[in-house]
């Protein structure tokens, strides 16, 4: 239709561009596409202990079927054994599911029927540990593609701890650039001193600290915000979940969940010390609901 118009306006100047020496353009807008969002949830646990109830709400989440499986992937720690035994007790406590435990070390990454098996499972479970140990297993491997497939095909991914750092596009490691002396929680508010690693990219604006308020993170999350004014920084207690779906965020569990967001006048000054003069602050309990950006 838009190209008939721009056709019956063209004929309708053809002899006005007789006497000039100016083109007549007809030009419109094209419609932009929406990106398409995953039709999977993420399941992001702080860490600590996970109640049976918090369990349950995984596993609800999931909405598994009788012929749905759950995957466990126990790469982020040194004894994934009895990583897997651990949440496989809990998990079959709630659902009749098959549980596997599939630890992709070495040439088992390149695994076809194991990979397979990852991108048609219904529920993946990160496991804690070290999520740079995860990520040197996974970044730039099949295993990667088949995480994101399963999640853009409607698989709920889950991950604690060390499993829920890894869901941000830039990750933070915890490790410290300029300050020697290694503090978990930061002693200074500066700028290049947090470290970020390439992540899962499930969550590609947002970034995810856990172990929040029992280990008083703020600084550290302070400092990942800096780096990344734009980006919603998330901090998660431990025991305690965030439900993402699409853009839309529950908070479920025991304890409480953090955001900031949009710092304003963003200043690096002497030594990295960062300053700014405002940003958003919020706190979240289990039930409450936000949106992301």
């Amino acid at each position: 239709m838009l190209n008939k118009i721009c056709f019956r306006l063209q004929y309708a100047l053809f002899f006005v561009t007789l006497f000039t020496t100016e083109p007549v353009i007809c030009q419109y807008k094209t419609r932009e596409v929406s990106r398409v969002l995953p039709k999977g949830s993420l399941f992001i646990i702080g860490g600590g202990d996970r109640s049976p109830e918090l369990i349950s709400k995984m596993i609800e989440t999931a909405d598994l079927s009788k012929r749905d499986y759950i995957v466990v992937l126990p790469m982020a720690t040194a004894e994934p054994e009895a990583s897997f035994e651990a949440i496989k007790t809990q998990l079959s406590a709630v659902a009749k599911n098959n549980i596997y435990s599939f630890n992709f070390a070495g040439d088992k990454v390149h695994d076809r029927g194991w990979l397979d098996s990852l991108a048609g499972a219904r529920l993946i479970f990160i496991t804690g540990g070290d999520q740079s140990r995860f990520m040197k297993v996974v970044l730039n491997t099949p295993v990667y593609d088949a995480i994101h497939k399963a999640y853009t095909n409607g698989a709920t991914i889950a991950g604690t701890s060390a499993g829920a750092a890894v869901m941000s596009k830039h990750m933070i490691t915890g490790n410290q650039l300029l300050d020697t002396n290694y503090k978990e929680t930061f002693n200074k508010l500066r700028a290049d001193n947090i470290e970020f690693e390439n992540g899962m990219g499930l969550l590609d604006s947002v970034i995810i600290d856990q172990h929040f308020i029992r280990r008083s993170r703020y600084n550290r999350l302070l400092s990942a915000l800096t780096a990344y004014p734009k980006f919603d920084c998330i901090g998660i207690d431990e025991g305690t979940a965030i439900i993402v779906k699409g853009k839309n965020i529950t908070v479920t569990g025991v304890s409480q969940v953090i955001r900031v967001a949009d710092p304003e006048n963003v200043k690096v000054g002497k030594d990295h010390l960062i300053t700014f003069e405002d940003l958003r602050f919020s706190l979240y309990g289990p039930g409450d609901k936000f949106s992301l950006k």
